[in-house]
């Protein structure tokens, strides 16, 4: 197993929680923040997967690169199969990085760092936000909820 294959199960492991997590989630619920100016849940959800999606691009690029808009949806059923896409896109992409592109110094917002550490930082960061969402869904009322890592 490469360091890139070991990468993408890892983060895999973190991504099939994140789909887990809405298992319990109304379409009554994605528009609920924990205070005014908050990120709404369903907020939270898409910059969680937008990131990882703009920081695998970027390490492929060698450069940053945004991530595009978000599909529209109006329930938790299109929000859900929207997250599904992404996260197969997001790892279509990660395989497809080189050994080279993951040694490449990369400019991120004036920081350089190899592509490899950029992308160990995105998996840390949809780790830290999978974090708060534990604490939305709870606000939301919801009790039962995964690990936060699969074992699988």
């Amino acid at each position: 197993m490469t360091s890139m294959d070991k990468f993408i199960k890892d983060w895999l492991n973190h991504r099939k929680v994140l789909h887990e997590m809405l298992e319990e989630v109304t379409t009554e619920q994605l528009s609920m923040k924990p205070w005014e100016t908050g990120m709404s849940l369903s907020g939270l959800v898409l910059h969680i997967t937008g990131a990882m999606g703009m920081f695998a691009s970027t390490v492929k690029n060698g450069a940053y690169t945004p991530s595009g808009q978000p599909k529209p949806f109006e329930t938790i059923e299109e929000l859900k199969a929207n997250i599904a896409a992404d996260t197969e896109q997001t790892e279509a992409i990660l395989r497809s990085i080189t050994p080279e592109q993951l040694e490449q110094s990369i400019d991120f917002f004036g920081n350089a760092a190899p592509g490899s550490i950029l992308l160990q930082n995105a998996k840390d960061h949809e780790i830290h936000h999978k974090g708060q969402l534990f604490v939305y869904l709870r606000l939301a009322g919801i009790e039962k909820l995964p690990f936060y890592v699969s074992r699988a």
